[in-house]
C-alpha cells in the first residue's frame, strides 16, 4: 500500500503538472523563453531506450509558482531522437531537449522525469543551460522505473549544495518531501523499484523451515547478540520461527536493495562473469574430486595443480542436476554455457609465484602479520609474560625462549602459545618455539598453521566483514534517510557508499548464511556470525580512526604536535606508515571541504539534517551501542570532521587494505589455512607417530578438505578483483559532480597529495632496509597505493588500489 508520504508527494507533483499544463498550453504561445539541455542514459542489455515514452520538466531555482509554492515548472519535453554510442562495453544514449518557459523563469534547480516506458533505465547525468548560458549539471546515476510501478515521478536536484537553512525557498518543500519518501513507513515487503531505506536486524541468515540445523539466532537488538543494522527487505517470516525472515529457495543474486544502491548494468554483468569463472574453477575440479575416495589433497604438488589448466571442464550428469536445483534459470544457463569454453585455471597466487617455499619461512610468516591482509591485529606487548583477556597469565616463560633469542633481548621474542578453551581447571596451553629441523620443526609448522587458521577467521569475520562492511551499512542508510542529496555532506560521502548495500545483501545471501561459504570454510562453522557479534561488543567508532588504533595497539605514541596526532614507533610497518599518509590526506580534504560550508561550530549545531543523521546512527543504525560514552557529540566542526574522516577511511583505505590482497596470500591454502582439522598431537599418541613418519602428509591432512580449499580459493578470487568501472580514492565518476569551484580546487589538491603518496610508497618499497615491504615471497606492499594515476583501469587482481567504497 502506498504510504501517506508517497501519496502526498505524488499529489503535489500532479498539481505541479496540472498547473504548468494550464499555464503553458502551446509551444507557440507568444512570450516564452527556451532552456536547452541534454540527458544521458544507460541501457540494460538487450533493451531499447525509453525515447518519447519519457518526459521531463524542470523546476526553477529562483522563481516561485504561487499556485504550488514550489519553483516554477517548464513545459513538458520528451526524450526524442537520441544518439547512441558504445564505450568500454556500455551503451549510452544522449537526448537533446528544449524546455519552453516563461521569460522570468530564472535558473533551473531541479527536474522531474516520468517514465511511461515498459522498462527501467539508468539515468547517468543531465546538463541544462540557464538563460545566461550558465551550465547547470545533474550527476544523477540512478535507476528510473516505469511510472506504472513507482506511481511517483522521479526528482533530481542540481549539483549545487545547500545546508538546510540556505536552501532556496523554491526547493525547500521538494527537499523535505524527497527525504520523507525515502524513509517509507516501515511496513510491507520491498519491491525492486521502491527507493525506500529502513533498518532491520540480521534475522535473515538462517532458514528454520528447511530444518532446525539451518536455524540461526537473530543478531542485533539484544544485549547478548548485538549487531549493526542492515537494510530492511520486509520478506515474510519463516513458518518455523516468526523472528526469522524467509529466504529464497534458490541462490538469489537479485536480493532487494534500494535501486540507487544496486550495481550498474556493466558492473553487475562483470560481477556475474567473475563469479561464473570462479565457480567453474571450483566446480569442475571439485566434481572430479568427489568421485575419488580421498577427500584431501595428497601432496603439495597436487595443490599446486589447482593453478594449472584443468583438462576436463564439462558440467554434466549429477552435477548439472544439482546446479539446476540450486541456481536461477538464467545463472544456470550462463554457467553451463561458460563451461564449454576454453580450459581455465585459477590465477597463480603471488605467494608462490617467485618462490614455492617462501610461505614456510618464519620471516615471511612474521612479515604477513605486519604487511599481509590482516595487519590491524598485531600489537606490542605491555608486559611479559602477557595476559589473556580472561586475565590468565601466559604459559610462556623466559626459560622457554632464552635459548632462541640469538643475542636479542626479551622485548624481541618469537614464540607461539596455543590455548584450547575450557573450564579453568581443564584449559590446555602449549608453547611452541622456532626450529629448523627434526620433529620440533614439524611441530612449529603445525603451530603456525593453527595461528593462521585463527587469524583467517578473525580477518574474514571481524577485520574485513564486521569492521568495514557491516558497521558502514547503517551510515549509508542514515545518510539516504536524513541528508538530502543537496546537502554538502551527502555529496561528500556519496562515492564512499557506492555498491556497499548491494555487496552486503549478496554476502547475506551466499556467504554469511546458514550453510553458506564462510560456515563451510572457516573453523567456527555454524557459529561464525555469533563470533562476529561477540567481537562487535568491543567495537568503537572512535577507535576506527587510524591514529587512535595505532596508539591503542602501542605501535604509536600520542603526539599532538604532529598533524596525525601520533608518532609511529616502528618504521618497517607498511600498513601503519602508508596508512598514516593516506589518513592525513583524507582528513585534510574533509577539513577543507567542511570549512567551505560550515563557518563555525554553531553552523554544525544548527544543521537540522546533520543532527538528525547523527542521532539516527547512534540510536538506530548502531542502536545496540546507543549508550556508549565514546560517541562524538555533533557540536563542532572538529567533531564533524573527525567523524567524516573515520567514515571515509573505513570505507576506502581500511577496506582496501584487508580485501584486495587476499588472493595473493590466501589463494594458496598452505600459506593461510582457513581451519585445522586436527589438533597438534601429543608425544606418545598414534597421531604423533604419524607425524614422525611423514610430517608433510600429516600437515596436508590437517588442512581443510579439498572441497573447502577450492571453495575458499574461488571466493578470494572474486573478492580480490577490481571491476573495470572502479573509481579510486581522489577520483569521481564525473568531473561535474559539484558546481562549486572552490570545492573542485580542494579536491584537485587531494588528488595531487595522493599522487605524492604513491611516490613515497614506491620509494619505501625500494628501500632495502625496510624488509617487511617485500619479504622472502617478494610481494611488494601496495595495498595503500591509491592508484590515482590508473584512471583507465581494466580491473582484475592487482593487489593495489584504494577504491572509494566498500565494493568488489
Amino acid at each position: 500500500m502506498m504510504s501517506m508520504q508517497h501519496r502526498g508527494l505524488r499529489s503535489d507533483l500532479q498539481a505541479c503538472f496540472s498547473s504548468v499544463q494550464s499555464a503553458i498550453t502551446s509551444h507557440a504561445q507568444a512570450n516564452h523563453a527556451i532552456i536547452k539541455g541534454k540527458i544521458v542514459i544507460d541501457h540494460s542489455p538487450g533493451q531499447s531506450g525509453p525515447g518519447k515514452s519519457a518526459s521531463v520538466q524542470i523546476f526553477s531555482c529562483t522563481k516561485v509558482d504561487p499556485g504550488t509554492g514550489k519553483g516554477k515548472l517548464s513545459h513538458i519535453a520528451y526524450l526524442k531522437n537520441g544518439k547512441s554510442h558504445k564505450h568500454n562495453g556500455t551503451k549510452t544514449t544522449t537526448y537533446k531537449l528544449k524546455f519552453y518557459v516563461e521569460p522570468d523563469f530564472g535558473n533551473p534547480g531541479a527536474f522531474v522525469i516520468e517514465n511511461q516506458h515498459k522498462y527501467k533505465f539508468f539515468l547517468q547525468a543531465a546538463t541544462l543551460h540557464a538563460p545566461d548560458n550558465q551550465a547547470i549539471h545533474f550527476d544523477c546515476r540512478s535507476w528510473v522505473y516505469p511510472i506504472k510501478l513507482t506511481k511517483t515521478p522521479r526528482i533530481f536536484f542540481s549539483n549545487k549544495s545547500y545546508l538546510p537553512s540556505e536552501t532556496p525557498s523554491t526547493l525547500k518543500d521538494l527537499r523535505k518531501q524527497e527525504l520523507i519518501s525515502l524513509r517509507g513507513d516501515g511496513t510491507g515487503e520491498r519491491k525492486e523499484w521502491e527507493r525506500i531505506y529502513d533498518y532491520d536486524y540480521y534475522n535473515d541468515l538462517g532458514d528454520p523451515d528447511i530444518g532446525p540445523e539451518n536455524a540461526r539466532p537473530v543478531l542485533g537488538g539484544s544485549e547478548s547478540l548485538p549487531y549493526p543494522r542492515r537494510g530492511r527487505t520486509g520478506r515474510p517470516k519463516c513458518r518455523a520461527d516468526l523472528s526469522t525472515e524467509s529466504r529464497p529457495e534458490k541462490i538469489n543474486l537479485d536480493i532487494y536493495v534500494p535501486p540507487d544502491e544496486r550495481f550498474s548494468p556493466k558492473k553487475l554483468s562483470e560481477f556475474i562473469g567473475n563469479s561464473i569463472r570462479a565457480s567453474l574453477h571450483f566446480l569442475i575440479p571439485e566434481a572430479n574430486s568427489l568421485l575419488e575416495k580421498d577427500p584431501h589433497f595428497r601432496s603439495f604438488d597436487e595443490i599446486r595443480g589447482m593453478f594449472s589448466s584443468n583438462k576436463s571442464r564439462k558440467v554434466e550428469g549429477w552435477l548439472t542436476k544439482k546446479l539446476q536445483k540450486l541456481l536461477p534459470e538464467q545463472l544456470f544457463k550462463q554457467i553451463t554455457r561458460a563451461s564449454k569454453g576454453d580450459p581455465m585455471r585459477f590465477p597463480e597466487p603471488q605467494i608462490i609465484a617467485n618462490n614455492d617455499l617462501a610461505w614456510k619461512e618464519d620471516e615471511e610468516f612474521g612479515r604477513q602479520m605486519l604487511a599481509g591482509i590482516n595487519p590491524t591485529r598485531i600489537r606490542c606487548l605491555e608486559a611479559f609474560p602477557p595476559k589473556g583477556k580472561n586475565g590468565k597469565m601466559s604459559s610462556i616463560t623466559l626459560a622457554d625462549i632464552e635459548g632462541s633469542l640469538d643475542g636479542l633481548d626479551i622485548t624481541q621474542p618469537v614464540a607461539i602459545e596455543l590455548s584450547l578453551p575450557g573450564l579453568s581447571s581443564d584449559e590446555v596451553n602449549r608453547v611452541f618455539l622456532p626450529a629448523k629441523e627434526g620433529i620440533e620443526a614439524a611441530l612449529w609448522q603445525l603451530a603456525k598453521a593453527h595461528v593462521l587458521a585463527n587469524d583467517s577467521a578473525y580477518h574474514q569475520l571481524v577485520t574485513h566483514w564486521l569492521h568495514t562492511h557491516a558497521v558502514v551499512e547503517p551510515f549509508v542508510i542514515a545518510t539516504r534517510r536524513q541528508l538530502s542529496v543537496m546537502h554538502p555532506v551527502h555529496r561528500l560521502l556519496d562515492p564512499h557508499f557506492k555498491d556497499t548495500m548491494h555487496v552486503n545483501a549478496l554476502a547475506r545471501s551466499i556467504l554469511l548464511n546458514a550453510g553458506g561459504i564462510l560456515e563451510k570454510t572457516l573453523f567456527p562453522g555454524k557459529i561464525c556470525m555469533e563470533l562476529s557479534s561477540e567481537l562487535y561488543k568491543e567495537w568503537r567508532f572512535d577507535e576506527q580512526a587510524l591514529p587512535k588504533d595505532l596508539i591503542k595497539r602501542r605501535l604509536a605514541l600520542e603526539d599532538s604536535d604532529l598533524p596525525t596526532g601520533c608518532q609511529i614507533l616502528f618504521q618497517d610497518y607498511p600498513y601503519g606508515l602508508d596508512g598514516l599518509d593516506v589518513w592525513l590526506a583524507i582528513m585534510t580534504w574533509v577539513k577543507d571541504y567542511c570549512f567551505i560550508f560550515y563557518k563555525d561550530d554553531d553552523s554544525v549545531k544548527s544543521d537540522e539534517e546533520i543532527q538528525a543523521w547523527w542521532k539516527e546512527i547512534r540510536e538506530v543504525g548502531h542502536g545496540d551501542k546507543r549508550n556508549a560514552s565514546w560517541w562524538f557529540e555533533m557540536n563542532s566542526r572538529d567533531n564533524l570532521i573527525q567523524a567524516l574522516t573515520i567514515l571515509i577511511w573505513t570505507s576506502s583505505a581500511l577496506h582496501a587494505s584487508v580485501n584486495f590482497g587476499q588472493y595473493a596470500y590466501a589463494a594458496y591454502p598452505p600459506n593461510r589455512p582457513t581451519l585445522c582439522r586436527k589438533f597438534i598431537p601429543d608425544e606418545g599418541t598414534q597421531e604423533f607417530a604419524e607425524l614422525l613418519i611423514d610430517s608433510d602428509k600429516y600437515y596436508l591432512k590437517m588442512l581443510p578438505e579439498r572441497f573447502a580449499i577450492t571453495l575458499s580459493t574461488a571466493l578470494v578470487e572474486v573478492l580480490s578483483r577490481h571491476t573495470s568501472d572502479e573509481v579510486y580514492l581522489g577520483q569521481r565518476q564525473s568531473s561535474e559532480w559539484t558546481d562549486d569551484q572552490e570545492v573542485l580546487r580542494k579536491f584537485e589538491e587531494f588528488g595531487e597529495k595522493l599522487k605524492e603518496i604513491e611516490q613515497k610508497i614506491a620509494e619505501r618499497n625500494r628501500n632495502a632496509r625496510l624488509k617487511n615491504r617485500w619479504g622472502p615471497a617478494k610481494i611488494a606492499y601496495k595495498l595503500m597505493h591509491p592508484d590515482t594515476s590508473n584512471v583507465k583501469n581494466d580491473g582484475g587482481i592487482t593487489g593495489k588500489g584504494i577504491p572509494n567504497s566498500i565494493s568488489i
